[in-house]
C-alpha cells in the first residue's frame, strides 16, 4: 500500500529510503521529514500532503474510505488497500474493539523483507515498556534459502515484559496443563464460522484456539491430542448449513453435534466434572 502510494507521489524505486525518513516523525518533527524527502525527489508541498495523508488520526474506517478514494491510480495501491481492510475486517471479527487498533500509516518496521501488513502492539496500562508484539508479513524471505515459494507471516513477542505484566497482576495460571480447552477446526478454507465459534467460546469463558494450517485430518486431530488439549470442535459445510457444530471428547473419544449455546454448556459442565474430581482426589 505504502509502495503504490509512493509511486504516486514520485517517490517509486526508493521506498526503503523513504519508510526510513517517514519513521523518524516522532523523533525529528514533520518539518524536518519533509526536507529529507525533498532531497529523494518530493517537493515541499507534496511532501506535506504525503505527511498529511499518512499522519491523519482516525477510526480505521476512515482511514480505508480516504483510501480508496484513490482506487484506479495505482494497481500496487489498490492491492495493499483490500490487504488491510481484510486484516481489520478479520480482527473485528475476532471481536477485538475498534478503540484497541488502529491504522498507523507511519509503522515502518526496520527490516527490509517485510512485503505487506506490519503491525506492533503496545498494553495501554503500560506503555513504558514499549512494544510488546510486533511483525507483519513477508512474500519471499524463504527465497533466500529455497527455490519454492512460501509466503509467510511473522511476529516477535517481547515474552520478558508480557510476563512481567501479568506477574503483576497475577494473571498467570500455574494449574493449567493443556494450552486452551478447545481447538477450534475448520474443515474448509473459509475460517469465518470458526472465528465466530472461537470468539463465542472466549466470551463464555472457555478458551479456544484456531487450527489454521492445511493438513490431513489426522495430523490436526494429532495436534490436540499431542498438547492434551481436551476437546475439539469440528466445522464442515454440513455444520455451517445446519448452524451447529460437531463436538470430539478427546478423553473418551464420544463425539456430537450440538447448537453452539449447547455445546459451550456441555464443555462446562465437563470441565466443571473434571476440577471437581481433582479436588476431591487432592483432598
Amino acid at each position: 500500500m505504502l509502495g503504490g502510494l509512493f509511486e504516486l507521489f514520485g517517490l517509486g524505486g526508493n521506498e526503503a529510503e523513504v519508510l526510513r525518513v517517514i519513521d523518524k516523525i516522532e523523533k525529528i518533527g514533520g518539518e524536518a521529514v519533509k526536507e529529507e524527502l525533498s532531497t529523494l525527489g518530493i517537493d515541499m508541498k507534496a511532501a506535506g500532503e504525503l505527511l498529511e495523508l499518512l499522519t491523519r488520526k482516525c477510526p480505521s474506517a476512515e482511514t480505508i474510505e480516504s483510501l480508496r478514494a484513490m482506487s484506479g491510480k495505482s494497481e500496487l495501491l489498490d492491492e495493499g488497500v483490500n490487504e488491510l481492510a481484510t486484516v481489520t475486517e478479520y480482527l473485528t471479527g475476532f471481536g477485538v474493539p475498534e478503540k484497541n487498533f488502529r491504522i498507523d500509516l507511519t509503522i515502518a518496521r526496520g527490516l527490509d523483507y517485510y512485503t505487506g501488513t506490519v503491525y506492533e502492539t503496545m498494553i495501554n496500562s503500560h506503555p513504558e515498556i514499549g512494544s510488546v508484539c510486533s511483525g507483519g508479513r513477508y512474500e519471499n524471505l524463504a527465497g533466500f534459502y529455497t527455490n519454492r515459494k512460501l509466503p509467510g507471516v511473522g511476529i516477535s513477542i517481547g515474552l520478558t515484559r508480557l510476563f512481567y505484566v501479568l506477574n503483576e497482576n497475577g494473571w498467570l495460571n500455574e494449574d493449567r496443563k493443556y494450552p486452551s480447552e478447545v481447538l477450534v477446526i475448520p474443515m474448509g478454507d473459509d475460517f469465518k464460522r470458526a472465528v465466530e465459534v472461537s470468539q463465542y467460546l472466549r466470551e463464555q469463558g472457555i478458551s479456544s484456539q484456531i487450527y489454521y494450517e492445511k493438513k490431513k485430518f489426522k495430523a490436526r486431530i494429532g495436534y490436540a491430542d499431542k498438547l492434551s488439549i481436551p476437546f475439539c470442535i469440528f466445522i464442515g459445510e454440513d455444520e455451517i448449513k445446519e448452524g451447529n457444530v460437531s463436538l470430539k471428547n478427546m478423553t473418551d473419544g464420544t463425539q456430537e453435534k450440538y447448537s453452539l449455546e449447547d455445546c459451550a454448556a456441555a464443555i462446562k459442565k465437563t470441565l466443571t466434572g473434571k476440577v471437581g474430581q481433582a479436588l476431591v482426589k487432592s483432598l
